[in-house]
């Protein structure tokens, strides 16, 4: 039986050279970078290196690198480590609608304890308007996070338009009430720009197992200056916000797998973007009452999200497991949920779209062929759960 996997935006597999940099941390290089002995100071040497690699690509200083365990973990250290210095006044946070739950909950949470926050809406493709978020701003607002591209429906923001936006307003403001700003890039990475001052941002999270790199370790770019604290209370490694003993295999990892991906990322996105085409156009063809969900045009060159009327995303996932094809409803992270995403929902769509939707993301050794069976598959599936379906949804 054919394998296909085209669940990228869930995890990737790990690329053999990012692999092979790894390998001599795991036995070799074994020291702990905070001793001072021959062995610590080899393992710090290759943070330094790993370190200044990454900041290379964002454009920054190496301090301003600060490695995690996690996209999530880097998500909520932005969210929360910067709450923390507003704790007293109970500041404002400007978000959206469609964030990963690594934004939306801190927020929520935050919400308990009095602070303040306005999720802003999309359009029916899934773009915030910058002209809500200026319009969103208050006096006590101190943090905008907006994410770069969508996990779900691969829509990507104007984040260097929304930074360009949040300058001009700082320039109205006394210096303590600066608004700081955000980006969740962990599904950018490997396709846009990262330069985080072309794109104007303060805070940018990035994590490893989107990029062909190691699950479980991620980072956090804090820009010089900026009033966070840490979640993390310890030995006070990576400028004192994320104590614990630096995953030293992981961030190497982490930093050749940005390298690569940052390097071919024109090249494979122009790659990608037939096949995701390809098969948009071919599901149009083949399958009736269906909507694509997100913009054509401004979204990731592998994400391709659809709703498949009359059906249940989860059946239908189901049936084409079966036949070796792997894909998801969703973000991964609610895939054991019985919740329609949110994100759909927040495009106006009704509730059977939802539960109807399917997402296919492509990578590095998707091929045209992979998408001939995806597309010779697809189509018997739906017409088989339309047949025993109880729904009937007007498109």
């Amino acid at each position: 039986m054919r394998k296909v996997y085209i669940d990228h935006a869930a995890t990737t597999y790990m690329d053999k050279k990012v692999f092979r940099a790894m390998e001599p941390y795991f036995e070799k290089v074994y020291g702990n970078p905070s001793s001072i002995h021959k062995e610590g100071r080899k393992a710090k040497y290759a943070l330094y290196q790993a370190r200044k690699k990454v900041a290379q690509i964002l454009g920054c200083q190496l301090a301003e690198i600060i490695f995690t365990g996690s996209g999530t973990e880097s998500c909520n250290l932005a969210i929360f480590g910067m709450a923390e210095d507003f704790s007293e006044k109970k500041g404002h946070i400007i978000t959206s609608k469609i964030e990963h739950h690594a934004i939306l909950r801190p927020c929520e949470k935050l919400e308990k304890k009095g602070f303040s926050v306005t999720y802003l809406p999309v359009d029916r493709e899934g773009i915030v308007d910058v002209l809500d978020i200026q319009e969103a701003v208050k006096p006590e607002t101190f943090l905008i996070s907006i994410i770069y591209a969508n996990n779900e429906i691969g829509v990507i923001q104007s984040i260097a338009e929304i930074g360009k936006l949040i300058k001009r307003l700082n320039t109205a403001r006394p210096p303590k009430s600066k608004i700081y700003f955000h980006t969740d890039a962990c599904q950018a990475a490997g396709f846009l720009d990262l330069n985080v001052n072309k794109l104007g941002v303060d805070l940018l999270s990035l994590n490893g197992s989107k990029i062909y790199g190691p699950k479980g370790v991620g980072m956090l770019f804090v820009r010089q200056g900026i009033p966070i604290k840490p979640m993390i209370l310890g030995g006070g490694q990576e400028e004192g916000l994320r104590a614990g003993t630096e995953n030293l295999a992981g961030i190497i990892g982490f930093a050749k797998a940005l390298e690569i991906v940052q390097r071919e990322r024109k090249k494979e996105s122009a790659r990608l973007i037939k096949l995701r085409d390809y098969l948009i156009s071919g599901i149009e063809k083949k399958i009736p009452k269906i909507v694509l969900n997100g913009h054509r045009e401004k979204r990731l060159p592998n994400n391709v999200n659809v709703s498949i009327l009359d059906i249940e995303g989860e059946a239908a996932l189901l049936w084409l497991d079966k036949y070796g094809i792997y894909a998801l409803t969703g973000s991964a992270c609610d895939s054991q949920s019985l919740e329609p995403s949110h994100v759909i929902l927040a495009l106006g769509r009704p509730y059977e779209y939802a539960h109807g939707s399917l997402r296919f993301s492509l990578g590095r050794k998707t091929t045209k062929k992979d998408i001939d069976y995806l597309l010779k598959v697809l189509p018997r599936v739906v017409k088989t759960l339309r047949e025993i379906s109880p729904i009937t949804v007007k498109l």
